[in-house]
């Protein structure tokens, strides 16, 4: 079998996976071990064109340990929730040909082959930006498997002890809304200092009020980012012009880079450069001369994008991020 052929042969795959926002989030989990949320929760996949995460993974014969990178970085892959899913990966996996390259993978040898994970996320990673649910999102984020559809898409808190209901459905696809325009403004691209994951704990370790909010909806995502939707391009066209009036960019930044994503909401908006935004006029509800202070540099930048489809394998070669000679980053 090729796993015992001496040959130093390189197995790659490459796919996109969209991030997702929600929208009806869940916060607190009834099985740590098992991620079970302790309420449904509901979110919109976002554009993959304008937020994703492309992974290769890489299989051989020659690998020593599994190792991860993610964003140029090596990470570690010590902790309990990666050891798991890799694990349970590893488990799931069946039997693998490829035929012009001469390598044979039977399920059995899964349990002595090491893997190669190279990832990279177009969005400020642990930030908030539901980073979780793309790059990382298979070793060990509850809310990837809303990532699993494009659309809209409402993953089930379940009953079960063992999880077994507990999924990911799709509710509509991406098409059903296909005006709807998310804008998102970056505040903070650092990572967050208190990951959902420890949040999410201690709520439910120290809150009484946790069993009614688990009843309501709570909408607010992206850590310190807020996520704005507009229910169609005209109403987003608004939106941009008095978030750009309101927080403009510092005077040396481009405009390419302050607005990112769906630039064609920029031209909806009448901005095709920068002294555009400098002569927006105050909005024309606000009367009251002291409430248009603008906070230039508060804000590092803006995402325009909508709903997107759901994850896809590359068959490109050329966009793996994997060296297929060596398994090691490119």
């Amino acid at each position: 079998m090729a796993a015992e052929s001496g040959k130093k042969w390189v197995l790659t795959v490459t796919a996109q996976t969209p991030t997702n926002i929600a929208v009806i989030k869940y916060w607190g989990k009834r099985d740590e071990d098992l991620i079970l949320p302790i309420n449904d929760s509901i979110s919109v996949t976002l554009d993959p064109d304008h937020l994703c995460t492309t992974t290769s993974v890489a299989v051989s014969p020659a690998f020593t340990q599994d190792r991860m990178w993610l964003n140029g970085k090596e990470v570690s892959l010590s902790g309990g929730r990666y050891q798991n899913c890799l694990r349970e990966l590893r488990s799931r996996a069946s039997d693998v040909e490829d035929e012009e390259k001469g390598i044979k993978i039977a399920k059995k040898d899964w349990e002595k082959l090491h893997v190669h994970v190279v990832s990279y996320n177009n969005f400020p990673t642990a930030a908030g930006l539901a980073s979780s649910a793309a790059g990382l999102a298979c070793l060990g984020s509850g809310s990837a498997c809303r990532s699993l559809y494009g659309g809209f898409v409402k993953w089930i808190m379940g009953k079960e002890e063992n999880g077994s209901d507990s999924i990911a459905v799709q509710l509509e696809d991406e098409k059903h809304w296909d005006d709807l325009v998310i804008i998102i403004a970056v505040v903070s691209s650092r990572q967050k200092e208190t990951s959902s994951t420890s949040g999410m704990r201690d709520t439910v370790e120290t809150s009484m009020l946790i069993k009614h909010r688990a009843k309501v909806a709570y909408t607010f995502d992206a850590g310190p980012n807020a996520v704005l939707i507009s229910h169609n391009r005209k109403a987003a066209a608004l939106l941009l012009q008095r978030l750009l009036f309101y927080f403009p960019p510092q005077s040396d930044t481009d405009l390419n880079s302050y607005v990112i994503g769906d630039k064609t909401i920029l031209k909806d908006a009448g901005i095709h450069e920068m002294k555009d935004i400098e002569a927006l006029a105050p909005p024309p509800e606000i009367k009251d001369t002291n409430l248009t202070q603008r906070h230039k540099g508060d804000v590092s930048y803006f995402i325009c994008t909508r709903p997107g489809r759901g994850p896809v394998v590359l068959t490109d070669e050329s966009r793996s991020l994997i060296n297929p000679e060596t398994g090691l980053p490119k």
